[in-house]
Parts: C-alpha cells; sequence; structure tokens
C-alpha cells in the first residue's frame, strides 16, 4: 500500500512517534507502520512483544486515548500495525498539540488552535456568547433592514417577520445553549461591532501612481447587514471614475469593474473574514484596478482562482454569521457567489477577479475591463461635452436644413423638441444670426409677428 498523509512507514520505533499519533488523532486518523523502510518494504522488528506492551500504555499515559497496536506477518518478519482513530475532541501531548497536514505533521498554535478547540467542541468563533449584549442592545435599523430584504427576495415572509426580536434572533440562531446572544447577532445587528471586535469595519482608499500614494480615504462602521450597501455605494460614487459612452441618444456609464461583482467579492469577505485578527476589511482603489483584502482562510481544497470558479460546496468561515446574510437574501447558499462573479465580469466582458491566497490573508485583484480601459486611454468614445458639443453642431445643421424655407420659431421649437422660446435662441438662434448663416425675412423688425427665418444652406 502506498504511503500517503493517514498511512506513515518506519523501520523502528522512537518515542517521538506518539507526536505522529498525536497528529492523526486531531485529524482524520491513520494507520503507522513499524518495521517498514521508506518504500514499505518489510524489514522486520525486534522485540515486537515489548513492543506491544509498551505503545499501547505510552499512548494511554501521554495523551488519554486508545489506539489499535497488531503485530503483522510476512513470512517470518513481524511488523506493527498502529491504527488511530480520529477523536472528537482536541489531543495534546506533553502539552503540544500536533495535526497532520498532508505528508507533514506541524504543531497547531494560536488563533488555528483557538479553532481547532471549538471545532472539537462543535462550536464555530462566531456561534460563542457575549453575555453582557442585551436584545434592546441591537440595531433596529438593522432589524429593518434584514427583514425587508429578507422578504423581497422571499428568503422569509411578511408573516415570519412579524414575530418578536427574540424570536426572530432564535429562528436565526443566534442564541447560545445558555440562551446568552453570539457574536454572530452582536456583528450583524449591533451598531458598533467594535465594541466587542476590533478591526469590525471596512476601511477604503484611493491611490495614485503608487502604493504610497494615498490621495483619500473613507471607512465604514456600524451592524455588518448595513456595512456592505455603504460600503458598495461608496465605492461606486466617489472611488470608482464612471467613464462615459453613447449609444444613439442613450448615455452609458462604464464602470471598471461590475457592481454586481465587486458586491459578491465584499459579501464574501464580510463573511469569511477571521474577525478575531482585529483587522479591517481593506479596499484599495487604483484607476485601473481594484484590490480587496481580508483576514481570513479558505479551506485547503480552495487554494486557487481556479478551484474557487469550479463547482463547490459552500463552507463558510463563520456559519451562523453567513446564515444571516443567507436569509436576507444577500448571499447564495452552495457557492453560487463565485458564479455570480463570472457572470457579472462575462456580461462586462472583463477578467475574473484573482484571488492570492495565504496565511497572511485573501487578496482579491480586480482588473478593469478592456472596454474601460480604452476608454481610459482615449481609444474609444468621447467625454459627455464633446458629445453635447456634436449633437448641438448636427442640430445647428438640421436647423438650417429645416429652414431653406422661412419657418417662424413656433415651427422650429415644434420641429426640434425644444423646451422654450429662450432656449432656442440662447443654445442656437442667436449665434446663426450673429454668424449670419441664419436670417430674418423682417431684418429691421427683429420681434414683429409675422417674422420668418430662412437660410441659404445647401
Amino acid at each position: 500500500m502506498p504511503e500517503h498523509q493517514t498511512i506513515e512507514w518506519k523501520e523502528s520505533w522512537h518515542n517521538e512517534y506518539l507526536e505522529w499519533i498525536c497528529g492523526y488523532a486531531n485529524a482524520n486518523g491513520g494507520i503507522l507502520y513499524i518495521g517498514m523502510d521508506d518504500h514499505g518494504r518489510v524489514k522486520g522488528i525486534e522485540d515486537s512483544k515489548k513492543l506491544l506492551e509498551k505503545i499501547p500504555s505510552q499512548v494511554t499515559d501521554t495523551m488519554g486515548i486508545v489506539v489499535d497496536v497488531n503485530l503483522c506477518f510476512e513470512g517470518e518478519l513481524e511488523y506493527l500495525e498502529i491504527i488511530v482513530d480520529k477523536y472528537p475532541s482536541l489531543i495534546s501531548y506533553h502539552g503540544k498539540y500536533f495535526y497532520r497536514s498532508g505528508s507533514t505533521m506541524r504543531t497547531i498554535t494560536g488563533k488555528e488552535l483557538d479553532r481547532a478547540i471549538l471545532k472539537s467542541q462543535g462550536r464555530t468563533w462566531d456561534g460563542m456568547p457575549i453575555p453582557k449584549l442585551k436584545i434592546e442592545d441591537l440595531s433596529q435599523t438593522a432589524i429593518k433592514l434584514f427583514k425587508k430584504k429578507a422578504i423581497e427576495r422571499g428568503r422569509l415572509t411578511e408573516e415570519e417577520t412579524k414575530v418578536t426580536d427574540k424570536v426572530l434572533l432564535e429562528n436565526l440562531h443566534l442564541f447560545d445553549d445558555d440562551d446568552y446572544l453570539t457574536r454572530a447577532a452582536m456583528l450583524a445587528f449591533y451598531d458598533d461591532p467594535e465594541k466587542w471586535v476590533t478591526g469590525s469595519y471596512i476601511k477604503i482608499g484611493f491611490f495614485g501612481n503608487s502604493d504610497s500614494d494615498l490621495q483619500y480615504q473613507d471607512e465604514v462602521h456600524g451592524a455588518l447587514i448595513e456595512q456592505v450597501d455603504r460600503a458598495l455605494d461608496l465605492i461606486y460614487t466617489k472611488y470608482m471614475k464612471a467613464l462615459i459612452t453613447y449609444r444613439d441618444i442613450q448615455r452609458i456609464e462604464q464602470f471598471m469593474f461590475h457592481r454586481n461583482a465587486t458586491r459578491e467579492i465584499l459579501l464574501n469577505a464580510v463573511v469569511h473574514k477571521d474577525y478575531s485578527s482585529c483587522n479591517p476589511i481593506q479596499i484599495s482603489v487604483y484607476e485601473d484596478r481594484m484590490y480587496i483584502w481580508n483576514d481570513g482562510e479558505m479551506p485547503e481544497e480552495f487554494n486557487s482562482t481556479e478551484r474557487l470558479f469550479q463547482k463547490h460546496s459552500s463552507k463558510p468561515y463563520n456559519p451562523k454569521l453567513a446564515n444571516v446574510f443567507f436569509k436576507s437574501g444577500m448571499i447564495e447558499a452552495w457557492g453560487r457567489g463565485f458564479d455570480k462573479i463570472r457572470e457579472a465580469c462575462e456580461s462586462y466582458g472583463g477578467p475574473l477577479p484573482e484571488y492570492e491566497i495565504s496565511k497572511s490573508g485573501i487578496m482579491v485583484l480586480c482588473k478593469a475591463c478592456n472596454s474601460y480601459l480604452q476608454l481610459l486611454n482615449g481609444g474609444l468614445g468621447r467625454s459627455e461635452q464633446e458629445h453635447r458639443q456634436e449633437n448641438e453642431q448636427d442640430t445647428v445643421y438640421k436647423i438650417l436644413l429645416f429652414c431653406k424655407e422661412p419657418k417662424t420659431v413656433k415651427e422650429i421649437m415644434a420641429k426640434f423638441d425644444m423646451p422654450s422660446r429662450s432656449y432656442l435662441k440662447r443654445h442656437y438662434m442667436d449665434q446663426m444670426l450673429e454668424e449670419g448663416t441664419l436670417k430674418m425675412t423682417i431684418p429691421k423688425q427683429p420681434r414683429n409677428r409675422n417674422q420668418r427665418y430662412y437660410s441659404s444652406v445647401s
């Protein structure tokens, strides 16, 4: 049998292999063979009887768990098979927690240890209680917004929202077993989540020619259920420059990155963020690109942009918080958010965002679409002023053609749908009369009621 992450071969027994047993117990279980070389060939061991007694006792005494130690044979050669089950609670060896990851054994410390302990207890970080937080402390504005969104998107009926706040929060599973509100409730619905969790806000900055050229910035605070829409509005009104194109007379605003795609990326950042890190979500906007960073993690199998955009299950970092956003209709289940990002980018003719996933967090690079870059570089389209000037010149020419036969002001206004006599005179006729391209039939009496206007344009 080949060696892999749940099977390990060792030629002889050493006490340090107790760390491997600990690591297997904390991961997915595994088998340790003693008396095999690195290629899985049986070499045999001595003192097998002694080891059959020694190893189970060592494991029980140092870790408090039980493993199966079996004596196996290949011809006349003896070897040991140590079967380690996955344990529901976290196991330590001499005060350290080991974990089998891939083909390596490593120790678990810090935040990872905290999460592992919670996971072994069937709990999550966002499911931990905040004893001093009361229902009446929560924002009614945030709760009303949640109800409104949930009804509009069909996640809850009106009847389901016509309940007390306590019942609503219970239905959202935002109380722990001791009837305390959880961190998820606080983050979603409390006006000042930073009172409890430092860094639970969104930071936005606009940069010029370099990463050090920060030109202006904003921070978005408040209940998370409100932060996303506020941040999105801020990005698309203050930070992203809309370039203008025209289709016939229709004015079209072109942004560098589709708003729906940005929304999904931002929602992912909020839901998957490691709030214990105390760092805010950071959005860096440039003229032709945008970075969205959050201090979070992805499951090991989602370690690349390519894998994220393949069909996959949903594994939210903060499942209780994710459930609030799902019930509000702001996010989809089953990883649908990445499909929506792809659809939005394709509709813009732009590239998919690029994900850089590391221990320091998740960085998403959103590059401007080609049509935006062409406009930005002057390759397509015109400015709004240029377009208006061209339209005015075109209208002048059309008025001159229309007036080949003398026309009254009323006739000209009706023909070209002018809002008023003064508008027609100020924007068109005064200049045309001054240039001599348009003439009066009664020039010595400009205000004569029988006045007509004519041109000699061919």
